[in-house]
């Protein structure tokens, strides 16, 4: 069970809620509704309670954390950077970790045949920056080549890229972009290449080549507006996990090239091997003109965001006007501690073999969620890799999702909690995507806890 009131933890809440306003809730839930959990410190795929507790870290605390908290080898990469260089602006100057970082960023991203590979690394500090930074390039491009006329941008219907204004105009999730409408460029959204649309009989592909089709019709309506699209490669994740076909990403590329159109690939929630392959643009042979990534860049030590450009995009910016530079910055652009960070989490990649190991571990995933799949009122598991996904609908039926003043979702989250279990439900969309450092008797505890929590949020139903 969670502290009780009057223990130490307690205290520890209440002088938290004295003084802080916490990301992405409504305060007044706090800490009744939603409990709120005092984090002492953090060990491997764990997290341990001021009560000494300890909580599965189901989430990768919000999809950073790749190899476990408190990960030594990144402590000290960036233990050893801060006794050099904490930092230094990046206007005028340069250091080792950034030019390091970048040269090892662009060796892995994914290469095209034929096509031109990402070339450039522009830095910022997370991702909803880097998003901004990739849109800004692309209107920007077209700008000085005295292109006027293409100032709007495409994205998928369901799509999240971030909660400043520019990410949140391509963004397609109501709760977020509702209250900010009136401050939001207009964005053209395409129908989702999502599975979940599949008519009766069509197979996902299928269902994702029908939503490539959707997009080459807008392309044509929208001929000589559009700057770029933008996408989540294979996994629409703050919109419910929701999982489609790279046939969709190779047909979008094909038809962006026809159109001069941009393709942003948005692998902040989705690279360094969340999905099975380093990045997912790999599973569809693509490369994108833009791609953005952070989340798991610096293993979920420290915030840093890098947008990846390709050297005609990069070219579009060099003149004799200062105007026509990238006029774009942030304070700790290229900080050296979590560039330093970065590098350590990619020498772990490269030490430990993570993604051949992370096939076993996804493979173990699967036949827990049949388990849980099996449950009354779960519809529509899914997995890409080291995530796996399911809904909770009335009887399993996807077209009868429970009221949701019931709030199933957050019944099944506490329920988790108390039971030791770090989950945080997208509405009534559970989803598992854990550290990489899990090991199988970890994910054996995770289904088991995840099942008990259903049962107990959906029993009143």
């Amino acid at each position: 069970m969670l502290a009780e009131p009057g223990d130490a933890a307690s205290h520890w809440r209440d002088r938290d809620l004295a003084v802080l306003w916490h990301p992405c809730t409504q305060m007044r839930e706090h800490p009744d509704t939603m409990p709120l959990l005092p984090v002492a410190r953090g060990e491997g795929a764990f997290l341990v309670g001021h009560d000494g507790r300890r909580y599965l870290d189901a989430i990768s605390s919000w999809w950073t954390n790749l190899f476990g908290h408190a990960e030594p080898r990144i402590a000290e990469a960036i233990s050893r950077q801060a006794r050099t260089l904490e930092h230094v602006i990046l206007a005028g100057c340069s250091h080792m970790p950034a030019v390091e970082l970048a040269e090892r960023l662009l060796q892995l991203a994914p290469r095209q045949p034929g096509r031109p590979p990402l070339a450039k690394v522009f830095y910022a500090d997370n991702g909803s920056a880097g998003v901004e930074v990739a849109l800004k390039m692309a209107f920007h491009w077209f700008r000085n080549r005295g292109d006027t006329g293409r100032t709007r941008f495409i994205a998928l219907e369901g799509g999240y890229h971030g909660e400043t204004l520019g990410a949140l105009a391509v963004g397609d999730i109501p709760l977020y972009r509702r209250v900010y409408a009136p401050l939001l460029a207009e964005a053209v959204f395409v129908p989702s290449p999502d599975a979940w649309n599949a008519r009766e009989g069509e197979s996902d592909e299928a269902c994702a080549l029908r939503a490539a089709d959707a997009l080459a019709a807008v392309l044509e309506q929208h001929a000589g507006e559009v700057c770029a699209m933008i996408l989540e490669p294979r996994v629409q994740c703050a919109g419910g996990m929701r999982m489609h076909h790279p046939a969709y990403l190779a047909r979008a590329r094909a038809l962006c090239d026809a159109h001069g159109v941009f393709l942003i690939a948005d692998e902040i929630a989705v690279g360094f091997g969340r999905t099975g392959t380093m990045f997912a643009c790999e599973q569809a042979g693509i490369t994108p003109d833009l791609m953005c990534l952070s989340k798991g860049l610096t293993g979920g030590s420290l915030p840093l965001a890098a947008v990846l450009a390709t050297q005609a995009l990069y070219d579009g910016f060099l003149d004799d006007s200062r105007e026509r530079a990238f006029l774009h910055s942030h304070s700790y652009t290229g900080n050296p501690l979590a560039c330093a960070a970065a590098i350590a989490t990619l020498d772990i990649f490269d030490s430990d073999g993570v993604l051949e190991r992370n096939q076993a571990l996804a493979a173990h995933m699967g036949e827990l969620a049949l388990g849980v799949a099996g449950h009354r009122h779960v519809a529509q598991l899914r997995q890409a890799g080291m995530i796996v996904a399911f809904d909770l609908a009335r009887d399993g039926d996807r077209d009868a999702p429970f009221e949701s003043d019931l709030r199933i979702g957050l019944g099944a989250y506490r329920a988790a909690l108390a039971r030791g279990v770090l989950l945080r439900p997208l509405g009534d969309t559970l989803y598992w995507m854990p550290p990489y450092c899990v090991d199988e008797a970890t994910l054996d505890q995770l289904a088991q806890v995840t099942a008990e929590a259903i049962a107990e949020a959906t029993a009143c139903a």
